[in-house]
């Protein structure tokens, strides 16, 4: 990756439980379809995003989010020839649930509701949350994140919407699904599993895509990355884990990881364990102009940003502050 002028790191930091992180610049990467369990807080620094999401291609440039709620099938690749760069937070629902009920009037489960939103200044607070996790600060880290959240719920939350499994279709793709969890390392094929069900395979496909987004060998491969993950996480090695979910061996779960998580599972693991290359306290090369933390007050008295609408790179003036 470092050869081709792309770099990632997907960490998590102790002070910062149930939240992933990441600072990326990729060129010629494209994410598949897939899903996170957590959110997706994705801050543009340089370039834009392309990503599929609800029907539709979304752009996020400079100063931009992009904000995929869990369980939301999407995709990702560059807007153009120099690809983006960018950093995210990946709080769980739980976190989020509760900065929500302690700092917003939202009720029900909270979510958001546009995946694109222009606003500067919480970009540049996405990137200060990265780099107090850098730095070892705690502190300022834990505050910056809440205050993140808080504003973007304020700017563009809502209450995500219940998948309800009422029709026939609705209740054959939910078993087939459980099935496939039950038996990931030796799924049948669409055939049998359609007639354990009782219908059709090609009733079960369409019913199973309108369910989950995403056709079931597709949902099948991005469960196996999301298990495989947890087993790195445990301290398991890759190569066992490949096999414990079902890939033919390493090879195939580096592969699939990489197209998911956007880094290989090697590498993940290692920085998970601490042992990456990054020295604490020492800048990354990725990270935007150095500016100060948030002063008290500060993030409630700036005035709302409009969602991004543009198209293209092009399409849309830079802001002339603020953009990180």
């Amino acid at each position: 990756m470092a050869g081709s002028g792309e770099r990632a790191r997907h960490w998590q930091y102790d002070e910062l439980p149930g939240v992933d992180l990441l600072r990326a610049r990729y060129i010629r990467k494209t994410f598949v379809r897939h899903t996170h369990e957590h959110f997706v807080i994705a801050a543009i620094a340089d370039g834009v995003e392309i990503f599929h999401h609800g029907g539709a291609d979304q752009y996020a440039g400079p100063g931009a989010l992009a904000l995929v709620n869990p369980d939301t099938p999407h995709t990702g690749r560059a807007g153009g020839p120099e690809g983006w760069r960018y950093g995210a937070v990946y709080p769980s629902p739980e976190l989020v649930a509760e900065i929500a009920a302690e700092t917003t009037a939202l009720r029900g489960t909270p979510g958001f509701a546009t995946p694109v939103l222009d606003d500067p200044y919480a970009a540049g607070l996405v990137h200060e949350v990265l780099r107090a996790a850098d730095e070892g600060n705690a502190l300022a880290a834990d505050t910056v994140l809440r205050i993140a959240v808080t504003r973007l719920l304020r700017l563009n939350g809502g209450p995500m919407p219940q998948r309800s499994v009422r029709t026939a279709g609705a209740r054959a793709a939910a078993r087939a699904r459980a099935l496939l969890e039950e038996r990931m390392a030796e799924p049948p094929s669409l055939e049998r599993l359609a007639a354990e069900l009782g219908t059709s395979p090609f009733a079960l496909l369409r019913a199973f895509r309108d369910t989950y987004g995403m056709p079931p060998h597709a949902w099948l491969t991005d469960a196996r990355v999301r298990r495989a993950r947890h087993l790195l996480d445990s301290g398991i090695a890759p190569a066992r884990a490949a096999v414990t979910v079902g890939f033919t061996d390493q090879p195939h779960l580096n592969r699939h990881f990489t197209r998911i998580v956007g880094v290989p599972p090697g590498a993940y693991q290692r920085e998970r364990r601490g042992d990456g290359p990054r020295t604490p306290g020492r800048k990354n090369v990725q990270d935007p102009p150095q500016r100060q933390l948030v002063p008290s007050g500060a993030w409630q008295n700036r005035p709302l940003s409009r969602t991004y609408t543009g198209k293209t790179a092009a399409s849309r003036t830079p802001p002339s502050s603020g953009t990180p």
